[in-house]
């Protein structure tokens, strides 16, 4: 009889081992889910990234005929609830929604707890929302001509309030100064809510936040839209015009969201999740409630995703070195 040295024997211990664990992966994926699935949400409730983590989870629930539950956990502008999907197992069951505020972060802090490329995995592209640049109507600002001859009449005089320091906002804000080399203060509040209600107020002339904040405020007169980020016009502000139609080429910034998981999840999984997700979103219901929340719906593969954090990288990077934008 043949001896199996001890080497051998580890070796096809080995082997087999990896052989049953694969098999229980893939039978894992083809069976997914099997218990609850949680989205993380890393921001308060009432945000486009909770309005479209709780419309795709009710979604998927009614799809999958298992619990979807909506976990918030804002603080440390995102990071805390991203470390939590970060130190999840790979399995599908955590998931993540975040927006541009994770770049801009690593852009004014020079580092993260976790590395966006390294220790997430993007699932797919879910839609975007655009920001805006409202003006208080004593302030006789409304349009991208206007606030150049306001800011520039008085230099140092103007100044606008944003969501937070180098927030995606604050960076739209900076783009504008750039390109057109006006001078702007910036006044940092904590969170779109507050400066909202100040420019609503008159405490300050300007603000810079999302887009379906301010649609009721426009249409009532309390607010002058001076321009929307995104190239093409915001469908609930359609006599707005973006900044790009006033002249200020390539200008093209939306606050993106995205699904992803923890770093390591499956192909398979992957490509289930994106396949349910795209049923969801492709529900009329769905696409008109998350219209009134400001979220335009356009789900793109993961591909889509890597790019916009590519390209958010980049561009928030520059400005925040340009600008001497640094985290308090």
């Amino acid at each position: 009889m043949t001896k199996i040295s001890n080497a051998a024997r580890s070796a096809i211990l080995f082997l087999t081992t990896l052989a049953i664990s694969t098999v229980n992966v893939a039978s894992a994926a083809e069976g997914y889910p099997v218990r609850p699935v949680r989205i993380v949400v890393p921001y308060a409730t009432g945000g486009s990234a909770d309005v479209l983590a709780r419309q795709i989870g009710a979604g998927l629930q009614q799809t999958w005929g298992q619990a979807v539950v909506v976990d918030n956990r804002a603080g440390a502008a995102g990071n805390i609830g991203t470390m939590e999907v970060v130190r999840s197992p790979a399995d599908g069951y955590t998931l993540l929604i975040q927006n541009p505020t994770m770049v801009s972060n690593l852009a004014v802090a020079g580092k993260l707890p976790y590395d966006p490329n390294r220790d997430l995995t993007p699932i797919m592209y879910l839609g975007e929302t655009p920001l805006v640049v409202v003006a208080h109507p004593s302030a006789n600002i409304g349009n991208l001509k206007e606030l150049v001859a306001a800011a520039k009449a008085k230099p140092g005089s103007l100044s606008y309030g944003s969501c937070a320091i180098g927030s995606p906002q604050h960076f739209v804000m900076e783009i504008i100064k750039e390109r057109t080399g006006i001078e702007a203060t910036h006044v940092a509040y904590k969170g779109c809510a507050p400066a909202l209600a100040d420019v609503l107020g008159g405490q300050i002339p300007l603000a810079v936040v999302t887009a379906n904040l301010v649609a009721p405020h426009v249409k009532s007169g309390k607010l002058k839209v001076v321009g929307v980020s995104t190239a093409k016009r915001y469908a609930q502000l359609p006599d707005s015009p973006s900044f790009e139609e006033q002249g200020l080429q390539s200008f093209d910034i939306a606050n993106w969201n995205g699904l992803m998981g923890p770093a390591k999840l499956s192909a398979d999984t992957v490509n289930k999740l994106s396949a349910a997700v795209r049923k969801v979103l492709a529900d009329p219901a769905v696409i008109a409630g998350l219209a009134k929340a400001g979220v335009e719906v356009n789900p793109m593969p993961a591909s889509a995703l890597v790019n916009a954090i590519r390209v958010d990288t980049v561009r928030y990077s520059k400005i925040a070195k340009d600008a001497n934008i640094k985290s308090e």
